[in-house]
């Protein structure tokens, strides 16, 4: 906000009225700059912060404190009354980083952080989002719309309630599992910008197709991939369950869930603050913010080094399991490809559908058989590394990060397996395999593919280029042919013709 200048009064002595003025006194020059043309922004309450309410609590004496035995342990809160929805406006916008023109250019190299309360109602299913993204365009040149990435587009039957940019309404459309904000101008690189994005949405009761991934069925709330954020359009059908996504890492997330009752939730984040049946949490350098919730989740936890593994339960749920198979891979998968990225890896019960990797959180189905639950467990861990540590295109590229996962996993098992699908190419996208042989070809022969190179280079050299390809790629985007390249780097073979007959596209 700018204060105006003022003048002092001036009382002027008629007998010397032709020789002196007072002169003008400026009481205040224009506030909200700070150097480097940056704007202050006034520090206010966001959606989802803590400034106005809320017990603060530090993060390792919440949820990612090591614990003193792997006993299960209950996590409760006091039970009040709901009450009336308060969630404090955006920050008044002082100045802009938006200027007149258009260029028809957006960017996924963008470095934003997200600050969002959530409303939900566990018993009606209802899911209100109001979201706060403060972006720097580190893309290196102008841009003039944001494409925010969110499946509640698709699963959630969204109402857009809110959307302005720098505090100016714009009307956004949405397209796919994509909402298209226009800045109403250029957004040069370097420049700074503030959207807000609110809307409302209802979890499905089913785990039916893709309902799995933003329902409340079973007794347990699942949402995935619901904080509009920033990607690029990519479609959400495809026939088979390959992720449809791409999204790059933000240094910070923080998200305030008020509910209709006591509820464990299961996040990437570490609890920072707790207010009767509002909670708050904040996670760093992620690319997704997903999580599970349920009145009746119990806990049980280990360290393994530097690391709390901590597994979140119902009923019958196989949870020493979980947590011994969690233990295995981490220590075993540090030791091949380095350290863990975050301080707490959490194991979540789902109401069920498949496994889901996000930073520093997984999903396991209710109803995992024990003979397949090491291999899920441990397949899933790997997506610590090729997924949340190093990006790629999930929905173009699958191979970067699927097939490295599971080689990784099986590796660490000793379960490489033939593949039951013929020989295919390993460059596609998710859109052009078969729902049948995507797994087949993907995982299981994008897995032994890798593991030939590994034989044929030689573990030595070929650890060192895995390792190699995850230190240049820490928290950004690696892909398939940095991958390879990588690898034939690593050792005095040409790996090339290697290359050539199942990516084609690439060699």
């Amino acid at each position: 906000m700018f204060r105006p200048r003022r003048l002092a009064r001036v009382w002027v002595v008629a007998a010397l009225i032709a020789l002196l003025i007072m002169p003008a006194v400026a009481l205040s020059a224009p506030a909200g700059r700070v150097p480097g043309g940056q704007v202050a922004r006034d520090p206010v309450a966001t959606p989802g912060s803590d400034t106005a309410e809320g017990t603060s609590l530090d993060a390792t004496t919440a949820d990612d404190a090591p614990p003193t035995s792997p006993a299960a342990e209950t996590v409760a809160a006091t039970q009040q009354p709901v009450a009336t929805s308060k969630v404090a406006p955006a920050a008044t916008v002082t100045a802009t980083g938006i200027v007149p023109g258009s260029v028809n250019r957006t960017s996924i190299n963008l470095t934003a952080t997200y600050t969002v309360g959530l409303r939900l109602n566990f018993a009606t299913r209802s899911f209100r989002a109001d979201t706060t993204i403060d972006i720097v365009n580190t893309s290196g040149g102008p841009i003039d719309r944001l494409e925010l990435n969110t499946i509640a587009a698709r699963l959630g039957g969204i109402h857009l309630t809110a959307m302005t940019v720098d505090g100016t309404p714009v009307t956004a459309t949405i397209d796919d599992q994509t909402i298209i904000v226009p800045l109403g101008g250029v957004l040069d690189a370097g420049a700074a910008t503030r959207v807000r994005v609110a809307y409302a949405a209802t979890l499905r009761s089913t785990l039916i197709g893709s309902n799995w991934l933003f329902t409340r069925t079973n007794g347990v709330l699942e949402a995935y991939r619901w904080i509009p954020w920033v990607s690029r359009r990519t479609p959400f059908n495809r026939p088979n369950h390959g992720d449809p996504f791409v999204t790059p890492v933000s240094p910070r997330v923080r998200v305030a869930i008020t509910s209709d009752r006591t509820l464990v939730y299961a996040t990437p984040g570490s609890r920072i603050a707790i207010s009767g049946l509002r909670q708050t949490f904040e996670a760093t350098n992620v690319r997704d913010f997903a999580f599970t919730a349920a009145p009746d989740y119990r806990t049980i936890a280990a360290t393994v080094g530097d690391n709390v593994i901590r597994v979140y339960y119902r009923g019958s749920f196989p949870a020493v399991a979980t947590l011994a198979a969690a233990k295995r891979a981490i220590t075993r998968m540090e030791a091949l490809v380095g350290p863990y990225p975050y301080r707490t890896y959490r194991l979540a019960q789902t109401a069920g559908g498949f496994g889901m990797e996000s930073p520093g959180l997984t999903w396991i189905p209710s109803g995992v058989s024990r003979t397949n639950l090491a291999y899920l467990v441990t397949h899933e861990t790997g997506h610590q590394w090729f997924y949340s540590l190093i990006g790629n295109d999930q929905a173009r590229q699958p191979f970067a990060d699927e097939a490295a996962t599971d080689f990784l996993a099986r590796y660490t098992l000793s379960l490489r397996r033939a593949s039951r699908c013929s020989t295919a190419r390993l460059d596609l996208t998710i859109y052009r395999y078969s729902g049948a042989c995507y797994y087949e070809i993907v995982y299981i022969q994008g897995g032994n593919f890798i593991d030939d190179l590994r034989r044929r280079m030689g573990s030595i050299a070929f650890w060192r280029g895995i390792r190699a390809y995850v230190a240049a790629n820490r928290f950004q985007f690696g892909s398939t042919k940095e991958l390879l390249d990588t690898l034939d780097a690593a050792t005095p073979l040409n790996l090339v013709p290697r290359y050539a007959p199942r990516f084609p596209s690439i060699y």
